[in-house]
């Protein structure tokens, strides 16, 4: 049986969102009105910038408009600003986690790519890093290779199990002696099914879910890159409320 290596891209291999940058682009080359980004998106990421709003409501403010923007148009005229997004971004990542990938491709190990990004994107990064396979949020186009503006989403936990599900049994995986990186909740089916699960820069809620689990308690490892310091502990570590700041 292979061992296998499973990680999540944005926010634990891309130090953000590959979704983003590609919404960014699209208002840069004026195929999205730039308006959108002011009249509907702006507010919510202020607030998580300043660290008063929520990272997942800035992303349910951005997503819908993302849905709209891709509707109808051509994947294939899309093509060059989605090569932009890799060319531009597809190295700004975690040391600690391009430095895994290449320590399990040394070892022999299966790599894949589950992320909630769209698949075009993902596919072209997982060519970057030369990665066995790959899953993403499929976004539908028609028999005319335009966008239907439905989605098949893998930024869930059950959609990430599925993925994990088939990779075993494509691969011959086995599980127990196998990795998973992740930052977010919707990783942590990912985390749970592995025997080396790697929690980074774990979301509070992952972190605390974590925490309540029996096997990921004892098996989790949780790495916090910083600067340029890398940080390892176990799942044991204090979360600090935001009432404890005023003490």
């Amino acid at each position: 049986m292979n061992i296998a290596a499973f990680l999540d891209i944005d926010g634990t291999l891309y130090r953000n969102s590959l979704m983003i940058e590609h919404f960014k682009k699209l208002v840069k080359y004026e195929v999205v009105d730039p308006g959108l980004w002011h009249t509907s998106v702006k507010d919510a990421f202020i607030e998580w910038r300043k660290r008063v709003g929520e990272y997942e409501d800035y992303m349910l403010e951005l997503v819908d408009i993302y849905y709209e923007a891709l509707k109808g148009r051509r994947a294939a005229d899309l093509e060059f600003i989605s090569n932009q997004v890799i060319t531009l971004n597809g190295d700004i990542v975690y040391k600690y986690t391009r430095n895994r990938i290449l320590w399990h491709q040394r070892q022999g190990h299966k790599v894949f790519f589950i992320s909630g990004s769209p698949s075009f994107l993902v596919g072209k990064m997982a060519q970057k890093y030369q990665i066995d396979g790959f899953r993403g949020t499929d976004y539908l186009v028609d028999e005319k290779g335009r966008f239907t503006g439905e989605v098949i989403p893998m930024w869930d936990s059950i959609s990430k199990n599925k993925a994990i599900d088939d990779f075993v049994r494509e691969y011959n995986i086995d599980l127990s002696q196998s990795y998973a990186y992740g930052d977010t909740n919707g990783d942590l089916s990912m985390l749970t099914r592995v025997g080396h699960p790697v929690a980074i820069n774990p979301a509070k809620e992952l972190l605390l879910n974590i925490k309540h689990s029996d096997k990921l308690k004892e098996n989790a490892t949780i790495i916090i890159e910083r600067k340029d310091v890398i940080y390892k502990m176990d799942a044991d570590v204090e979360i600090i409320s935001e009432s404890d700041l005023f003490l």
